[in-house]
């Protein structure tokens, strides 16, 4: 099972930019689906942004324009790039993987979590 170590979290101010990083285990890292999911105090995580193993990506509507998502397959590491941050945008950021892309969007990931990288973001 592919496990996920993520980090480049922190605390900024409105409108400014972080970057996350989440490297993965094993070898098949090229071959699967990954996503960048959130969980704010008191709320569901929740989906962030996905890119399928051919690069295609999705993002939710409320980082849409602003959040970026790649993936070097060579370091096995996905990344997520975080513009214009809002104080909603304060979460545990998480990444996950699914067998399936659509399913990734839809339901989410069944895989294991990580502990996460925190970014705050205030005012």
């Amino acid at each position: 099972q592919v496990q996920f170590v993520e980090s480049g979290g922190g605390s900024v101010q409105a409108g400014g930019s972080l970057r996350l990083s989440c490297v993965a285990s094993g070898d098949t890292f090229s071959m699967i689906h990954i996503g960048w999911f959130r969980q704010a105090p008191g709320k569901q995580r929740e989906l962030v942004a996905a890119i399928s193993r051919g690069g295609t990506t999705n993002y939710a509507d409320s980082v849409t324009g602003r959040f970026t998502i790649s993936r070097d397959n060579a370091e096995n590491t996905v990344y997520l790039q975080m513009n214009s941050l809002k104080p909603e945008d304060t979460a545990v950021y998480y990444c996950n993987t699914e067998t399936d892309f659509l399913r990734l969007i839809v339901e989410g990931s069944r895989g294991s979590w990580g502990q996460g990288t925190q970014v705050t973001v205030s005012s």
